[in-house]
């Protein structure tokens, strides 16, 4: 049997490209919302589709990769951890943008949950369970986001009316997404297109970027805000 839980450059590849996007997507959002700049195209639906295709890639490629890490606990506390220090950092120091439940906590939660139950998603066929996930994760895209009468549920996807957070993914609906990432690579790793895709060749640039994605997520802010900071003061 093949080894379907393979690391492949196409997923360096492509996380690097969602990480580019990002930083530039995140610098037009504080130069928008933060410093003021009128960008009547940043708040289209074009920008809308953009922000989504980063977050699609970079949460596809996160379960994708699931199975690759050596300690599972450690890498969803890991991520976890770092989403609640954004949480903390935000709130006592830019409290107009405080980030509840962003998308390292999801990513963190993610992996956690499907971590624990790796040993019976490895038992169910792949194509269908990538099927069945997506459409999941289709039905509960458009889930209301407020009015719930609960306080503390947001992270599952049921805030309450008045919530905010600069930054939200919710489990519900993006935790399905991430299953569908895991069985989606297992698809491809099962399939006759294995071979084509595996034989992708290597980008050391995107390898190392790929590799520190986590500590240039927590640092791109505050260097992108300063350099902001220098230019619009």
């Amino acid at each position: 049997m093949p080894n379907t839980h393979a690391r492949a450059s196409i997923l360096d590849i492509a996380k690097s490209i969602a990480l580019v996007n990002m930083l530039a997507f995140h610098a037009m959002y504080d130069i928008v919302y933060i410093f003021g700049v009128d960008a009547p195209w940043f708040k289209s639906l074009g920008a809308f589709f953009w922000q989504q295709f980063i977050c699609f890639t970079f949460i596809i490629c996160s379960g994708a990769v699931l199975p690759l890490s050596r300690k599972p606990m450690r890498h969803a506390a890991t991520l976890f951890g770092c989403g609640c220090l954004l949480t903390l950092i935000t709130y006592f120091f830019m409290p107009e943008e405080v980030i509840h439940f962003g998308i390292l906590s999801l990513l963190g939660a993610s992996a956690f949950i499907a971590a624990l139950l790796l040993p019976l998603l490895k038992k169910l066929p792949a194509t269908p369970a990538a099927l069945v996930f997506f459409a999941l994760f289709a039905v509960t895209y458009n889930v209301p986001r407020h009015g719930y009468p609960f306080r503390f549920f947001y992270w599952l996807g049921f805030p309450r009316e008045g919530f905010y957070s600069s930054d939200y993914f919710a489990l519900i609906p993006w935790l399905f997404l991430y299953i569908f990432g895991y069985f989606a690579w297992r698809a491809v790793m099962e399939s006759p297109a294995r071979a084509a895709v595996m034989n992708i060749p290597r980008v050391k640039i995107c390898e190392w970027v790929s590799r520190r994605s986590l500590v240039i997520y927590m640092l791109h802010q505050p260097i992108i805000y300063g350099v902001l900071l220098l230019l619009f003061r």
